[in-house]
């Protein structure tokens, strides 16, 4: 689980992001003793790597991006969602959202509408801290279903997903 998948540089040379199955990494290359933040991602999973290494879901090569302004990292997920930290010092960011047509799906209470604004998406997933496969509206996790590759844009806040055949942009 401590293998790397990805690893991307931040634009100021500064910061590099590493992913491996469990946490984002960010290193700063002037400290060599050890990471200056480290981002659980899938903690909820820690009690079932037996069952995800039989399966070979562990060996998922989920990857990582930085926003242009160096304030935010993101990295894919399962049930195609994808969870973006902020990255400032002190900062507690950590929000989930879902790659999906339809994003607001998983909320019953509000009505179905599409959406593509990092923004609104915010409230339609669960925030922070991460439940055994379930999320806050008792939907399970689908870990046939992931979101391995996305891209943040160098400039725009926007981010761009790939989640099995489809291609999904955010803007914030």
């Amino acid at each position: 689980i401590a293998s790397i998948s990805d690893i991307k540089f931040a634009k100021d040379g500064r910061y590099i992001l590493s992913r491996d199955y469990m946490t984002l990494k960010l290193w700063d290359i002037n400290m060599d003793s050890g990471p200056v933040s480290t981002f659980q991602v899938h903690e909820y999973l820690r009690p079932k790597l037996c069952d995800l290494y039989e399966n070979d879901s562990i060996f998922d090569k989920f990857e990582c991006c930085l926003s242009g302004d160096g304030l935010r990292v993101a990295t894919g997920s399962y049930s195609n969602l994808f969870r973006v930290f902020g990255c400032a010092p002190g900062s507690t960011e950590a929000t989930t959202l879902e790659a999906s047509k339809n994003p607001m799906r998983r909320q019953a209470q509000t009505p179905s509408r599409p959406s593509r604004s990092l923004g609104s998406i915010t409230r339609v997933v669960r925030r922070g801290s991460e439940s055994p496969g379930v999320d806050s509206n008792g939907n399970s996790f689908d870990y046939t279903t992931k979101l391995l590759h996305l891209a943040w844009h160098p400039t725009d806040n926007s981010i761009a997903c790939a989640a099995a055949n489809s291609l999904y942009m955010y803007y914030a």
